[in-house]
């Protein structure tokens, strides 16, 4: 038979659940200082890093060490704010682990730039986001899904300049097209009949 908590061990563990269940209402301040509409939360932000945890295939990292880590990183926030992480071991970057969540932490950063510029339609609003992880990237797993999405990115940011003239005003279908209708035929000379 399985040895049961306390009751003070109960209400511990209820009160610490409702501090964490706060990481669902606290967005995270860089998108809301950037006005985006529906900002993720914290606890959103926390999720992704744990799933990106879990693709972990480096034989050299403990993958549930890292699911650990990017699961409370930024658990801090829900007593004190979204503010920097006060975890000592991903502070420090004292393990490759806590090196390698820092670098989901920074992914998970631009993707979800990527993702708002994208739903509000607005390639390359975020531009400062992936500017400030510049050579931060040095896992290869993590280098090659930041290249991937740098490369659909910069489809998007293409594929919308093209379909935006100088102005910012979408081409009109029917003038600015290179589809237009042809202009008429000259008119054929006069046929005389005798």
């Amino acid at each position: 038979m399985a040895a049961s908590m306390s009751t003070a061990d109960s209400v511990n563990i209820l009160q610490f659940m409702k501090l964490v269940g706060q990481l669902k209402r606290v967005p995270r301040t860089g998108w809301v200082y950037r006005g985006v509409t529906q900002p993720e939360s914290v606890s959103d932000h926390m999720y992704r890093m744990a799933i990106l945890a879990m693709t972990v295939t480096d034989p050299t990292v403990n993958k549930d060490r890292c699911m650990k880590l990017a699961l409370v990183h930024d658990m801090a926030e829900c007593i004190v704010g979204d503010i920097a992480p006060m975890d000592n071991e991903y502070e420090s970057q004292s393990s490759p682990e806590a090196r390698l969540v820092k670098q989901f932490d920074l992914l998970e950063m631009i993707l979800q730039a990527h993702e708002y510029e994208e739903l509000e339609e607005t390639p390359g609003r975020l531009q400062e986001f992936f500017d400030s992880t510049e050579g931060r990237f040095h896992h290869p797993d993590v280098v090659q899904l930041v290249d991937c999405l740098k490369e659909e990115r910069r489809g998007h940011m293409t594929s919308s300049a093209a379909r935006a003239t100088p102005s910012g005003i979408s081409p009109d279908p029917v003038t600015d097209s290179a589809e237009a209708a042809p202009p008429p035929p000259p008119p054929q000379p006069p046929t005389h009949t005798s």
